[in-house]
């Protein structure tokens, strides 16, 4: 059995979303100039959005409000998905890699988010 996460750095979860905002930098950092107040823009406020309430909500308290969090982190989670279509249909990027990294974040959100659901604290 792991070791309980004494930060959110230990996290699984937080590590991979982290890989996952650090890749959505260097994609967006080959997007037309004119979408850095646009696109680009948003697509990374959506994937810090899901690393940092991953961060935030590992500290809460309430059972309820570590899910709040952990729920607010997997609507990034989707409007980055939007995001990734929309990159490559604009033809700005190749995705692929991106795309995986984003599902490997999805699944161990919804993992992490039922292991405290099911807690009993």
């Amino acid at each position: 059995m792991r070791e309980p996460a004494r930060t959110f750095e230990d996290l699984l979860v937080w590590q991979k979303a982290h890989q996952f905002v650090l890749k959505v930098y260097r994609l967006t950092g080959v997007f037309p100039k004119y979408e850095i107040y646009g696109l680009s823009s948003q697509f990374r406020r959506a994937a810090v959005s899901i690393a940092a309430n991953i961060a935030e909500g590992f500290r809460k308290q309430s059972k309820a409000d570590k899910i709040r969090f952990l729920n607010i982190a997997q609507g990034s989670v989707e409007e980055c998905r939007y995001y990734l279509i929309l990159t490559r249909d604009l033809g700005y990027a190749e995705i692929s890699e991106t795309k995986l990294i984003l599902q490997e974040v999805s699944k161990l959100l919804v993992a992490y988010l039922r292991g405290i659901q099911n807690s009993d604290s």
